[in-house]
């Protein structure tokens, strides 16, 4: 089963920063990303941002996980960056269909 990046970095994070185990760091961003109607397998960076920033911090809190915001903030900050750089990649659908339709013509 292959994961989306954003669910990787977030679940990574949470590994090394907090006590979170990686079960339980996975369980609970998976448990976050149900409630937002979300798939581990397909979420998009701005779409993890929005749970890490809406449903990450009560699922935390709940844990009893210190510093919930400073952590949040800096999953996000790594989304922007994972964000930033697959919009300028020149592997999306987009870019491979353009350079594709340039070298038939």
């Amino acid at each position: 089963m292959a994961y989306a990046d954003a669910f990787t970095i977030v679940c990574d994070h949470l590994e090394r920063a907090t006590v979170l185990e990686r079960p339980a760091a996975r369980g609970t961003v998976r448990l976050a990303l149900k409630e937002a109607g979300l798939d581990p397998e397909s979420v998009t960076p701005s779409q993890m941002a929005v749970v890490t920033e809406k449903l990450l911090p009560s699922e935390l809190e709940a844990l009893r996980i210190t510093d919930v915001n400073g952590h949040c903030q800096s999953i996000r900050g790594r989304l922007k960056r994972l964000e930033s750089d697959s919009s300028s990649s020149d592997a999306s659908p987009e870019a491979v269909f353009e350079r594709l339709a340039t070298r038939s013509q």
